[in-house]
């Protein structure tokens, strides 16, 4: 007997004529980008931010309770001769689409909106990983070394982090660490049984240690990458204060780009190539600045892969 299924409308040739519901393009590079959420943004007008900072520590003479006519104590405060200048980075991309793409394939999805979208979440994620990981004004290699504490043991403790905000003791706003080094001090704050609050903000719970949120990021690198190679590794813990009326840290913008699509980020049309090629410029400028060296403190050598067998 002869097989007659293959006779017979299948799935695969009835999908050919079938309308199917489609979504927009799903990235899972985009991360929520919680500390460019957080930072207080300063918009500069010239391109270059002066940090003029106060000599040492020593404070002005005062007199207190006198009842006599004695000489008033005189003196004044040094300002530094050679201050910190920020100058805004460049961070930028060219998008290319030909125009019989754009034309024939926009339905339901606009082609060059949605490579637009794309690309500007990929100029924003690497946004925040300079402004964390930058040579010159990262906030990793901007951390004072009287602003540095290592850990006690490798994996991240209560003790560790107590020590960490005794650095960042003036109204301290986030901790950032990696997801991996928040998981890994969760179980150290189980094995103590001190298990951390939960906080809600933005609708998203976060961890927090004495009040103080944990952020969650990957651009706090573990040996040097997001994800690390293996169950173990070693990484860092920031903890910021932040805001201009703090004396913390601050992010920085240029304001009124040609086509500015958000604060400090712009794109615009380059034109369109003899080989139909219709070309965008995304550029964003940003840097970070750092007002008072107490204003962000690091927790180094941060163990990512220490377990604890339940007893």
């Amino acid at each position: 007997m002869a097989d007659t299924t293959q006779h017979a409308l299948g799935d695969r040739a009835a999908f050919q004529l079938a309308n199917v519901t489609k979504t927009p393009p799903q990235y899972g590079a985009i991360t929520p980008r919680w500390l460019v959420r957080l930072l207080d943004w300063k918009p500069l007008e010239a391109g270059t931010l002066r940090v003029n900072r106060v000599v040492g520590d020593e404070d002005v003479d005062i007199a207190c309770g006198t009842k006599d006519e004695k000489t008033l104590p005189d003196g004044y405060l040094q300002y530094d001769e050679k201050p910190r200048e920020y100058t805004l980075c460049s961070i930028s991309t060219v998008l290319n689409v030909h125009t019989r793409v754009s034309d024939v394939y926009s339905n339901p999805f606009d082609q060059i909106r949605e490579q637009l979208r794309l690309t500007i979440e990929n100029v924003k994620e690497k946004q925040e990983s300079e402004l964390i990981n930058n040579t010159d004004y990262g906030l990793l290699n901007n951390v004072a070394s009287s602003q540095r504490v290592k850990t006690r043991k490798g994996a991240p403790t209560p003790d560790d982090l107590d020590e960490l905000l005794a650095k960042v003791w003036k109204e301290p706003s986030f901790f950032l660490a990696h997801p991996r080094a928040i998981a890994a001090f969760g179980r150290e704050c189980t094995l103590r049984g001190v298990p951390p609050p939960t906080v809600t903000l933005f609708g998203t719970p976060f961890l927090t240690w004495r009040g103080v949120p944990i952020f969650p990021t990957e651009k706090l690198h573990i040996d040097g990458q997001a994800k690390g190679k293996s169950h173990g590794g070693k990484t860092n813990i920031l903890l910021l204060r932040v805001g201009e009326k703090k004396q913390g840290v601050i992010g920085l913008f240029q304001p009124g780009l040609p086509g500015e699509q958000t604060p400090g980020l712009s794109v615009r049309f380059m034109g369109i190539s003899t080989k139909a090629i219709a070309s965008y410029l995304i550029s964003l400028y940003c840097s970070v600045a750092v007002l008072t060296e107490d204003a962000i403190g690091a927790l180094e050598d941060v163990e990512v892969g220490t377990y604890h067998d339940s007893k």
